[in-house]
């Protein structure tokens, strides 16, 4: 009997093994006027983002639209390989066109993958180029373990994230994008003459909950992001690896039962992320990218009140060593990063800086990207990086340094933003 009752355990436990290996169950509780985590489970595991991947390619729109690559009549071309993406789908032809509009409505309420893959195209030159340009801008806004390999969210097993940083991208959303947030409150849209309903159902049935996504694959289970608001309480709510869509559904509404009450009334609308892992977190306003200025992750007094606010980290750099990481990493360039053993002020009058990296090696490798796509703009300026922080809380700035005028590092910066890198300004003594 006892042979018997082990050999049942081995087989309960070999065909469990598969469904565990796919998707794993987290969940992330957050109040996001003061950043403080309500409540979490696995909240910094890896996991399968599904079509919660299309939050990115929305916030990607977003900002196109408002520095003038796009407007919401643009026709957006459709590839072959975009019309043959499988559903769920707006079902559009190649050689034909899409609307900004159609494709933000067809990627939010019905999560269309034809419209995701025909979007990347547009903005990246091609979707694993525009996946490049998604893990760099989620480091940009905080989003430190995410990988994103496509538009849609498509099976693809190198394509991570995390219950936080999830959370991370929908203060992101809100915060740098309001009105265009508003969109993911919409129950249905009209395409073509035809009613398209939206699938999040959740969302049109609890009180207070005005979005944002779903997501499901096989690999990731049923995933699901929400934002509530009730009176002036905001709790960013993020469930992951569900066995059911009703399940993962009771448990967000069981989890939002109990924590919305326990977050803080405070009345601000400016809203704040959960930054990092383990017990306590940094709480952090998320950076925009397209913010003049950034500053370091420690407490700035402005003339109004003290808050706390991420320097800007992008690239796609994992931040788990089993992660890959989807870009060609540059040569090493060790012996050109002879300004790293310089002072910048033996260097030239003015700095420009592109980013806070978690590493210098992640650093020495952004600037060498950056000196390759932007050219002659760079010609005389040298690469040059700088820890700043202690501890788990250290980040490498990434800056050019020898710049003998404004004029000159502004002219490389406008240099740099034209190849979708963001930049900014600094004074030898900055």
């Amino acid at each position: 009997m006892k042979r018997l009752l082990m050999a049942l355990s081995a087989a309960v436990l070999l065909l469990s093994a598969p469904v565990a290996s796919f998707a794993g169950s987290a969940y992330f509780i957050m109040d996001a006027k003061t950043g403080k985590v309500l409540a979490s489970s696995n909240a910094d595991d890896l996991n399968h983002p599904a079509s919660l991947t299309k939050m990115m390619t929305l916030y990607m729109t977003f900002e196109a639209i408002h520095r003038g690559k796009l407007s919401w009549n643009t026709r957006i071309p459709v590839s072959r390989a975009a019309a043959a993406k499988p559903p769920t789908k707006l079902g559009l032809k190649p050689g034909g066109t899409v609307t900004v509009r159609e494709a933000v409505d067809g990627m939010i309420i019905k999560s269309a993958n034809d419209a995701a893959a025909a979007m990347a195209e547009a903005l990246g030159g091609s979707e694993s180029g525009f996946a490049r340009l998604m893990t760099q801008k989620a480091r940009e806004i905080g989003m430190r373990r995410t990988v994103f390999l496509n538009a849609s969210g498509l099976p693809n097993m190198q394509q991570v994230t995390t219950a936080r940083d999830m959370s991370t991208l929908a203060v992101a959303l809100i915060n740098n994008y309001p009105q265009e947030y508003r969109l993911f409150s919409q129950a249905s849209f009209n395409y073509r003459g035809h009613y398209v309903r939206g699938h999040n159902n959740l969302m049109y049935r609890y009180e207070g909950m005005d979005g944002i996504k779903t997501g499901y694959t096989n690999a990731s289970g049923f995933n699901i992001v929400s934002a509530v608001h009730q009176g002036n309480r905001r709790v960013i709510g993020v469930v992951m690896g569900g066995a059911t869509a009703r399940g993962r559904d009771a448990m967000m509404a069981s989890l939002l039962d109990r924590y919305v009450p326990k977050a803080s009334p405070v009345a601000t609308s400016r809203l704040l992320a959960s930054v990092g892992g383990g017990k306590v977190a940094n709480q952090v306003e998320v950076a925009s990218a397209s913010d003049d200025v950034a500053v370091d992750v420690d407490t700035q007094t402005t003339a109004s009140a003290p808050r706390k606010r991420a320097e800007v980290v992008p690239m796609a750099f994992a931040a788990a060593s089993n992660v890959t990481v989807p870009m060609d990493r540059p040569a090493a360039m060790d012996e050109i990063l002879v300004a790293n053993k310089l002072s910048a002020a033996a260097t030239g009058g003015w700095q420009v800086q592109i980013a806070a990296t978690p590493s210098a090696q992640a650093a020495k490798e952004l600037l060498s990207e950056a000196k390759s796509r932007a050219g002659n703009a760079l010609a005389n300026a040298s690469p040059y990086t700088e820890a700043v922080g202690k501890g788990g809380n250290t980040v490498y700035r990434a800056r050019f340094v020898g710049f003998a005028s404004r004029d000159d590092a502004n002219s490389a910066c406008s240099a740099l933003k034209r190849k979708d890198f963001d930049c900014m300004l600094l004074p030898n003594k900055g």
